[in-house]
């Protein structure tokens, strides 16, 4: 009786056995795939570009932000008193500025009624009058007149270039204090989830210190490996089929595009499956595929190509 129960467990554990093989089989035609990897997508630390409080930080791990949108601001008390500091040596220098038409009038004056007296020697002259030593004499008069008013213009032009020259200096510093004010607020260079968050509002900022990373995940990588026989006619621009794994719902197929291929071949790394299992150098490659929001960073994924 023991013995016909054993041989009766053996029967059913084969042909358990068999049923699981025969199941996996099925199963392989679904999960067909040239290559795995996992999915990347770009990450973005960003850092305070500007120095003092951080007056506010408005960002959470997993919130979505929109690329260039205010996310907080840095203290800018000291750029805004030194902008009016400039402002006012700016009009300052402006008052200083003469009017070239204010400062030779004298002259001009002088030399109109230099030539009209000319005018009416030289009149005086044809009538015999007058000799011709007068009318010289106030020629005389009206070039030295004409050297001053030209020696004059020079000078005041000069003394207003200079002025313009300081005025541009004080428009140049305002406009590095503007770029500092606008380094002050903090937004993010891409779509994306913020990832972490480095600091808090309160804390003093450095340029440089990085303040949360973002990722934009509307586009995501697959970062696979091919063996060298695989890589043989695979080109940048070439489409093919990635499967995203969903768990227990199965697969997903999306569309991707090879975006990347290594140059260098590298060991084959030990989490990741190849066709054949035989190579031990393979090259990495990277498909781009567009990301409807199920696909996951450091989500399994296939590849057929």
């Amino acid at each position: 009786r023991y013995a016909s129960y054993f041989i009766r467990g053996v029967e059913y554990t084969l042909i358990l056995s068999a049923a699981a093989v025969l199941l996996t089989a099925c199963g392989n035609k679904d999960v067909d795939y040239d290559a795995s990897g996992v999915f990347e997508t770009t990450e973005v630390i960003v850092s305070a570009r500007g120095t003092g409080e951080i007056m506010s930080l408005n960002v959470e791990e997993g919130e979505h932000v929109t690329a260039n949108e205010p996310l907080g601001e840095i203290d800018v008390t000291q750029l805004v008193l030194k902008k009016k500091q400039l402002n006012a040596g700016k009009s300052a220098a402006l008052s200083r500025k003469l009017n070239s038409s204010n400062q030779v009038a004298s002259l001009r004056q002088q030399i109109a009624n230099l030539e009209a007296e000319q005018a009416r020697f030289k009149a005086l002259l044809k009538d015999g009058a007058a000799t011709q030593k007068q009318v010289d004499d106030i020629g005389y008069q009206i070039a030295t007149l004409h050297k001053q008013l030209s020696a004059s213009d020079e000078q005041v032009n000069t003394a207003n270039q200079s002025i313009e020259g300081q005025s541009a200096g004080f428009d140049a510093q305002m406009g590095q204090v503007d770029d500092m004010m606008h380094q002050a607020i903090i937004t993010s260079p891409v779509n994306g989830i913020i990832l972490s968050k480095y600091a808090e509002a309160g804390e003093f900022a450095t340029p440089g210190r990085p303040l949360f990373k973002v990722a934009d995940v509307s586009e995501m990588k697959l970062r696979a490996y091919v063996t060298a026989d695989q890589l043989n006619g695979l080109k940048i621009g070439r489409k093919v089929k990635v499967y995203a794994d969903q768990g227990v719902k199965g697969r997903k197929e999306y569309t991707g595009v090879v975006s990347w291929i290594s140059s260098e071949a590298e060991f084959i790394p030990k989490t990741i499956q190849t066709r054949d299992e035989r190579s031990n150098l393979v090259y990495a490659i990277k498909i781009t595929v567009r990301n409807d929001g199920l696909i996951k960073r450091g989500m399994y994924g296939d590849v057929k190509l």
